[in-house]
């Protein structure tokens, strides 16, 4: 018998791809490198405005353009820093059974990103979909190319590498986990650059909703599989969010060890189509398909679609509300897709 609240739902996902080459050697120390998060609770929920990707209150107009980074997910990259202050993550797979993170901000703004790794088609077009500068740590000549060819504003640190303004190598880590962005110095390198850097975005559908009206099966953890790596959501009742793992390892910011929290949790299946030998992925982000929502120790099943280039939740196709937060966007095969799930007593 499932016992209430206290149910695991586990995705399994046996995949077959290229191993990754990476295997520098972690560094210990980045106390100089702490986050001081501004959290989200602090914000006045009656203001005039709303930021537009977590539906915080804000009592100026957020016309500042959201800033998306190619976050490396390799053990070895881990923790990262600047993702307790991202406004929503994607986390996708890249080679093998690896996943890189395309984290998006404009809410707060990190002293320092990263590290930062390599682009991929899938991860830019999600940044010009949203209409975000695209910042990696170069690519290969041909990703290169449809990069530039793609018009989407971006910044690499391969042109900047180490250079202690936008980019720096610092040395508690080796490459290619190594690599920083320097968050503050954005803006100015990318106005040099002729980029715009003033926005204004419509809102996602946010709503302020008791736990009794979402629409649900109770769950307390969910545990998403990548072949090997294993990513885990555990519901933390008391303060109403979810608490990330990299299998039992909580997901926290180097230096301060500030946690990573959410409030909404989208896991969506999609194709996926290996497209050369180096196990490079084609990943499917206009179709739509089936999905799974946690929010409040509850799990929806939900579609997600494209609109105008952003990924929602929606149901009987209407949009599904988000929850006022920070968002993390889990994007899974759909082979065996959600059908993997199961629950334990």
């Amino acid at each position: 018998m499932i016992k209430p609240f206290l149910v695991v739902a586990i995705i399994s996902l046996f995949l077959i791809g290229c191993s990754n080459n990476d295997t520098d050697a972690t560094g210990q120390d980045l106390d100089h490198r702490s986050v001081d998060k501004d959290p989200v609770e602090s914000i006045d929920l009656g203001s005039e405005y709303m930021y537009p990707l977590t539906g915080m209150g804000t009592d100026e107009e957020p016309n500042n353009r959201i800033v998306s980074v190619m976050v490396n997910n390799h053990p070895e990259a881990r923790p990262q820093s600047g993702l307790s202050q991202a406004d929503m993550v994607f986390e996708i797979l890249s080679e093998g059974n690896t996943t890189r993170l395309l984290a998006m901000f404009q809410s707060q703004t990190p002293d320092v990103v990263g590290p930062v790794r390599s682009a991929r088609p899938y991860y830019f077009q999600l940044a010009g979909d949203y209409d975000a500068v695209y910042i990696y740590h170069g690519a290969a000549d041909f990703i290169e190319n449809q990069l530039q060819q793609s018009g989407i504003d971006n910044l690499s640190g391969a042109q900047y590498d180490g250079d202690g303004h936008l980019f720096t190598r610092e040395a508690f880590r080796q490459a290619p986990h190594n690599s920083y962005l320097q968050f503050p110095a954005v803006t100015e390198v990318a106005e040099g650059r002729g980029y715009t850097m003033e926005k204004e975005y419509d809102p996602l559908n946010f709503d302020d909703v008791d736990r009794s009206d979402i629409v649900g099966d109770e769950v307390e953890e969910v545990t998403v599989s990548y072949g090997s790596d294993r990513v885990r959501y555990v519901y933390d009742e008391t303060d109403e969010h979810y608490v990330r793992y990299n299998g039992n390892t909580q997901t926290v910011e180097y230096g301060d060890e500030t946690p990573i929290t959410l409030e909404n949790v989208l896991i969506m299946e999609t194709r996926h189509a290996v497209v050369d030998d180096q196990g490079r992925r084609d990943i499917d982000f206009e179709s739509g398909g089936n999905a799974y929502l946690l929010q409040k120790g509850k799990v929806q099943k939900v579609q997600w679609e494209s609109v105008d280039g952003r990924i929602i939740p929606v149901r009987d196709g209407e949009p599904v509300d988000l929850l006022k937060g920070q968002t993390w966007i889990n994007v899974i095969p759909n082979n065996p897709g959600l059908s993997g799930i199961s629950e334990v007593e």
